[in-house]
């Protein structure tokens, strides 16, 4: 895949609106995730190595918000299992249209339905494997338990959920320093104080993050018994809930 530079917010806007993963978004997608979330790559080769241990034969995978379907070619690539099917599902029709593309240049046993919908609206069943990769922070406060109680009733016995986000922290001072260094690892790999600010003003009112104990509790209502962070670089983690 073409890695076009992200340079969306280097010059002034004059009136920025709320964040919409469109067409402009899509084409530097790559980029912008590399050199905004620390760690990213880690993530997405983890769970191919979850998807290892957890995918049961005959069972269906969900990635949703799939993006360009890093995700999914990564889970794709470390199946071992026979007659699986992946869906992987995001609301923006640019994101699907090139995740479509992405996943058409790898040949692999398991098929793989790419939808455009919403996650709240698809029905799933027989899963093995969730992943809300950096989505559920996209969601209002009253979806992220619905989503969750969902995919726990969508789960097999031993399925997994993989839940990736950007977390906040009740502790001021921890959480003042966690956002800053995030802000430090973008200035280090090139983004100006102006893509910053306008980028930060972009998302303040979709994305709103939660604690890891909100996380949690969350999980717990759904009815996961198994949770636990499995990886954290800055105030950006990943957990792990287990049916």
């Amino acid at each position: 895949m073409e890695l076009k530079k992200d340079s969306l917010f280097s010059a002034p806007i004059e009136r920025l609106g709320d964040w919409t993963f469109d067409e402009k978004v899509a084409d530097v997608f790559p980029d912008m995730i590399k050199r905004s979330v620390p760690g990213y790559s880690n993530i997405i080769s983890m769970i191919g190595m979850l998807a290892k241990r957890f995918v049961q034969h005959d069972s269906n995978i969900y990635d949703l918000g799939c993006s360009l379907g890093a995700a999914t070619l990564s889970i794709r690539r470390n199946i071992e299992q026979e007659n699986c099917t992946i869906y992987a599902v995001d609301n923006s029709s640019a994101m699907v249209e090139r995740c479509q593309k992405h996943l058409s240049g790898y040949k692999a046993n398991t098929p793989v339905n790419v939808l455009c919908a919403d996650i709240n609206d698809i029905e799933m069943h027989n899963a093995s494997m969730v992943v809300l990769n950096f989505t559920l922070q996209f969601l209002t406060p009253d979806d992220r338990q619905r989503i969750l109680t969902k995919i726990y009733q969508a789960l097999n016995p031993n399925g997994i959920l993989v839940l990736s986000e950007k977390l906040s922290f009740n502790d001021d001072l921890i959480n003042d320093l966690l956002f800053d260094m995030h802000y430090d690892f973008k200035r280090a790999n090139g983004y100006s104080e102006l893509e910053i600010s306008q980028k930060r003003s972009m998302l303040e009112n979709v994305m709103i993050t939660d604690t890891l104990d909100i996380h949690k509790s969350r999980l717990n209502q759904a009815g996961f018994k198994h949770i636990n962070q499995w990886f954290q670089c800055f105030n950006f983690g990943s957990i792990i809930a287990i049916k």
